[in-house]
């Protein structure tokens, strides 16, 4: 079982905070972002990890998400190609045929991978895309007659479905990625259409890192819960 994460992100709007690294290899908790994504997907039965990455990071991928439960064969894109071009450029190195898994690699979450996978194969989609329901970043105000404001409450959830960015992908989806572009403008659309797309839902932790504030929170996330740190070291996991 293969999997791939995109890991072409630099950390543009984490600034100094990413204290030069890839978005993917940044800090949490004393281990690289990427780093528990590997071992979630080790965890679910994945033995081999291919990282699309920015060319001539390779070298360093490999070497920071060594000893986490799969091996790791980065792939550098010759110019940014998209998300959609990315996976695209990094499935062509998978050694065998078959469904992959792909993941964003700015993002924590606890999805069941083992569960999507088995979705995915029960439906015979072409691929499924996790879907989850955001909570508003605002707070909402309660308003009274007269526009009286009678309370304030915490964000709600949303009522809308959003991508998450994990997917389970077989031949017929990764054959239609584009060569360069988001796949999620492009491939899905078209997949919807045809009726060939399916949704996983997903109603839980979802940290995307993206700036320090969010890098903070997964940070402190991490730390609050040791169940997160125990990503395995050269034995696997």
């Amino acid at each position: 079982m293969e999997a791939i994460i995109l890991a072409g992100g630099r950390a543009e709007r984490l600034g100094e905070a990413a204290l030069g690294r890839p978005k993917a290899l940044v800090d949490i908790a004393g281990k690289p972002l990427a780093a528990y994504q590997v071992a979630q997907l080790a965890r679910a039965g994945v033995e081999r990890v291919v990282v699309s990455c920015a060319a001539g990071l390779e070298p360093l991928f490999e070497s920071k998400l060594a000893g986490f439960g799969a091996e790791i064969a980065a792939v550098g894109e010759p110019e940014p190609l998209g998300r959609g071009g990315g996976l695209r450029f990094a499935a062509r190195t998978r050694r065998e045929e078959g469904d992959v898994l792909a993941l964003n690699g700015d993002e924590l979450l606890a999805v069941d991978l083992a569960a999507l996978l088995a979705r995915h194969r029960e439906t015979r989609a072409a691929a499924t895309v996790t879907v989850t329901r955001p909570r508003s970043p605002f707070g909402v105000v309660e308003l009274g007659e007269d526009d009286a404001v009678t309370g304030f409450h915490e964000a709600d959830v949303l009522p809308q479905w959003v991508s998450c960015g994990v997917y389970a992908l077989g031949e017929e989806a990764l054959a239609a990625l584009p060569e360069q572009g988001d796949h999620e403008r492009t491939t899905f659309p078209a997949l919807a259409e045809q009726g060939r797309l399916r949704a996983f839902r997903y109603e839980g932790l979802w940290l995307t890192v993206n700036t320090p504030k969010e890098l903070r929170a997964a940070d402190e996330h991490v730390r609050a819960h040791p169940e997160w740190l125990d990503v395995g070291e050269s034995a696997g996991v």
